[in-house]
């Protein structure tokens, strides 16, 4: 009930986070408000923002009573992500970002395809790559609608602002978990997929807005580390053992001197991957030095842990001065990938 009058039922909640989102976050919003479809409500979660966010949102609000802003302390994503889906009255949930913005006709789409296919529980689309002032930059994300199954136990094929799921199933899965810190949306659509099917819409959704906010190398190493807990652990549920993860209430320490049994392999490897840091690699002990962590698991890495390998024993080549002889060093070196190998020598990196 807003102003005494009940509020009709909407059909599609939107969820959008954010956090000092003042640049960006007006655009996002008039980009759902302009949907064709109007059978929709927007939560937008504040997240402890100390910019001009707070007065867009406020006065976006009082002039449209769709738009619902939710605040709260700098719980992080994980956390406002699930506030909104608590807080969602719609049987469908669809996410947009912050800086992203929805096409038109994005929302009637994905709408039409989930009342035609009731059995599908989450689905993806495409998207439009813009760069921080909307212009194109002449390349689409496009992600193949076909083998979904099987390519969602290798990587993600979803681009997280173009979803919308069901809040049944969502709800049943128990929404995002924290523990997948940088890669919790992945451990999401596996979880979802244990329960129903999922697609990805051959059309363009949004256009997906790359700007001066880059992803650091220690963000990519824990999203790549979330992303094979998550494999392993979807890799459990699907052979009827227990999910291991669910002792998991927080985002594993890879430096943990006493690491669960779930996450002691992983996080052994990704000690060593922490090396594609010059400067980690340059002050670890000598004992430290575990190349086995690496060889014991070189045939399960993905393309970014191999990358992040290359460059952790390229960096110990360059350090010199360990036990271990160089010709070692070369061997894992080029059984990584010869072709990346000498780029990396070369300093292509």
């Amino acid at each position: 009930m807003r102003n005494g009058v009940p509020a009709e039922q909407p059909k599609v909640s939107v969820i959008m986070p954010v956090r000092d989102g003042e640049r960006w976050v007006a655009e996002a919003i008039r980009s759902v408000r302009d949907q064709t479809f109007a059978g929709f409500e927007l939560l937008v979660i504040d997240d402890g923002s100390t910019d001009a966010t707070p007065a867009i949102l406020a006065q976006v609000a009082a002039t449209d009573p769709r738009v619902i802003v939710l605040r709260q302390p700098r719980d992080g994503l994980v956390a406002g992500l699930n506030r909104g889906l608590a807080t969602a009255r719609a049987a469908l949930i669809a996410r947009l970002d912050a800086d992203d913005i929805a096409l038109p006709d994005r929302l009637a789409q994905q709408v039409d395809y989930m009342q035609r296919h009731p059995d599908v529980v989450l689905l993806g689309g495409w998207a439009t790559i813009i760069d921080e002032n909307g212009r194109q930059k002449g390349r689409d994300m496009r992600p193949s609608p076909q083998a979904l199954r099987s390519t969602l136990m290798k990587k993600s094929p979803f681009i997280h602002p173009t979803v919308m799921f069901r809040a049944e199933a969502a709800r049943r899965v128990g929404g995002y978990h924290a523990a997948f810190e940088a890669g919790e949306d992945y451990d999401f659509w596996l979880r979802l997929a244990d329960i129903g099917e999922v697609a990805i819409l051959p059309e363009l959704l949004i256009c997906y807005r790359e700007h001066g906010g880059s992803v650091t190398r220690t963000r990519q190493l824990r999203q790549i580390y979330s992303a094979r807990l998550a494999k392993l652990a979807a890799a459990a549920r699907q052979a009827g053992r227990p999910d291991p993860s669910t002792a998991l209430s927080a985002p594993p320490d890879w430096h943990d001197p006493a690491p669960g049994p779930f996450e002691r392999d992983s996080s052994r490897l990704f000690r060593m991957l922490e090396l594609a840091d010059p400067t980690v690699a340059a002050t670890i002990p000598a004992s430290a030095v575990d190349l086995d962590a690496i060889t014991s698991q070189l045939r399960t890495l993905t393309a970014g842990e191999r990358k992040f390998a290359q460059a952790a024993v390229l960096n110990l080549l360059r350090r010199g001065g360990l036990p271990v002889p160089h010709t070692t060093l070369w061997r894992l070196l080029l059984r990584l990938g010869p072709v990346k190998a000498a780029k990396l020598l070369l300093g292509d990196k």
